[in-house]
């Protein structure tokens, strides 16, 4: 690791690269947590506001110890103001709600409602092996319960992608650290769509942002059309994640019904056209399969 400073906010110490100045932050309350292992290049904060509410304050400026190399924090900075309008328009119950956003002396802050619940997206904390073995996993414990209970939190997942589809946007990098699950509700909330896109658009980057698992053949391919269709692939990935084997999308490793698997097959199918033309299409199939699979 490079040479790394440790600040500490109201009790809680963190690592970045070099000194930033945090001073901006006491108008907000008092820091309980801090979130400094992203690779984003964002820094987040659980802040008690004066009034006992808690926030989430997702913050760029300041130098990660886990952002790309290539990475500055102006290019963190830009990211997040330009995903301002993006929470504004997609604002849904599913989706975490931004409440402020402000300019500091070196950065930039977004403030959204705190929300409870665990990140579905192992941590360094869990290697990825033990994201399926280890009790303490979020993901581990989600796929203990019933099968009933997950295909509810996927149709959560699917009904605000039917509305970023129906609002004009494509879903960028969405992958299971988009995913906050509540235990105790059996609710599911979205959180980090800060690259999806206005409108339908070509790939300029080869590999695109996000995690491999979810991301479909046209998201590594230069030129290659990045749309509607493509959200379909990545809905398709998620309903492996949380209701299969994940990248082993065989049956045997299926935890639902026949007919629900058929539908979820065709929706990662690596040839596009061979695909539901939409989420609203695929959420469509999904649910007279539910029905067959009575």
């Amino acid at each position: 690791m490079t040479d790394t400073v440790q600040l500490e906010l109201d009790g809680i110490s963190f690592v970045l690269k070099e000194p930033h100045s945090f001073e901006w932050i006491a108008r907000l309350g008092t820091v309980f947590r801090v979130f400094d292992q992203q690779d984003s290049g964002n820094l987040s904060f659980g802040v008690m506001g004066q009034d006992g509410e808690r926030q989430f304050v997702k913050y760029a400026g300041a130098r990660t110890i886990h952002a790309s190399s290539t990475g500055e924090p102006a290019e963190a900075i830009n990211y997040l103001k330009s995903s301002v309008s993006i929470y504004e328009d997609l604002a849904h119950d599913t989706l975490i709600q931004l409440k402020d956003h402000f300019a500091t002396e070196h950065g930039y802050a977004c403030v959204f409602d705190w929300v409870e619940g665990e990140c579905l997206h192992f941590h360094w904390d869990y290697p990825p092996p033990a994201k399926y073995e280890d009790p303490r996993s979020p993901y581990y414990r989600f796929k203990q319960l019933p099968v009933k209970t997950r295909i509810q939190a996927m149709e959560q997942i699917l009904d605000f992608h039917i509305e970023v589809q129906r609002r004009g946007y494509v879903a960028v990098d969405f992958y299971d650290g988009s995913l906050i699950y509540d235990f105790d509700k059996q609710t599911m909330k979205i959180c980090d769509i800060d690259l999806y896109r206005k409108g339908s658009f070509v790939n300029t980057m080869g590999r695109m942002w996000g995690s491999s698992r979810f991301m479909s053949p046209e998201e590594f391919e230069l030129d290659a059309p990045i749309d509607g269709v493509t959200n379909v692939f990545n809905m398709g990935a998620m309903a492996f994640s949380l209701l299969g084997g994940e990248l082993d999308r065989s049956y045997a490793r299926w935890d639902a019904g026949k007919a629900l698997y058929q539908v979820v097959v065709r929706a990662v199918n690596p040839e596009r056209t061979q695909r539901y033309g939409s989420v609203t299409e695929l959420s469509e199939s999904w649910k007279k399969a539910l029905l067959q699979d009575k």
